[in-house]
């Protein structure tokens, strides 16, 4: 049995900087009618940059929606027409200030698929060099460097909330599990 929903109507009902709200009308396999409102997203992207002794750089950053500071991995929007690497060299030299000389892709996730369609890219950065951060002129952010075994004991016990964050370091960990087999 098929569960595809067909769009009905599609209504926007809000455009913003950052996204777009629409509330689309769908048809349910029954045959019924429901409402689903839909965040449209232009999507980002996350970087872990990893040095050479498994330390990763992190920005601590208050977050509105949340109400209060966390720690994350360097992320940001992709801009109209701009490729997935292109915006992690961006925002991890904007973040950071650091610039690397290796980017891997690792894989791409959505961030929130039950009611938006923000598509993240996950990017690994190596052979790091510090310099300036420029972050935007509304980002207040402080850059931390952490050993891996720490993040991942700090996820264990809730310190690291952040599902992107999450991610990353757990896949660069099992990344790094494999290479030391």
């Amino acid at each position: 049995m098929s569960y595809i929903e067909k769009t009905m109507k599609s209504e926007k009902v809000y455009e913003g900087k950052m996204l777009n709200l629409r509330i689309d009308t769908v048809e349910l396999p029954d045959k019924k009618y429901s409402k689903r409102e839909i965040v449209e997203h232009p999507g980002a992207v996350c970087i872990v940059p990893i040095t050479d002794k498994n330390e990763i750089y992190l920005v601590n950053q208050y977050r509105k929606a949340i109400d209060k500071e966390i720690l994350e991995l360097p992320a940001g929007k992709i801009e109209i027409g701009e490729e997935p690497k292109d915006c992690a060299i961006r925002e991890l030299k904007e973040e950071t200030g650091l610039e690397a000389d290796d980017y891997e892709y690792m894989l791409e996730f959505y961030t929130s698929p039950g009611f938006c369609n923000e598509k993240m890219y996950l990017f690994i950065a190596r052979d790091l060099e510090e310099g300036e951060a420029t972050p935007d002129t509304d980002e207040y952010i402080d850059v931390k460097k952490i050993p891996i075994e720490k993040l991942i004991h700090m996820i264990e016990i809730g310190e690291i909330c952040d599902s992107k964050t999450i991610i990353g370091i757990q896949m660069v960990e099992r990344l790094l599990k494999t290479k030391s087999e």
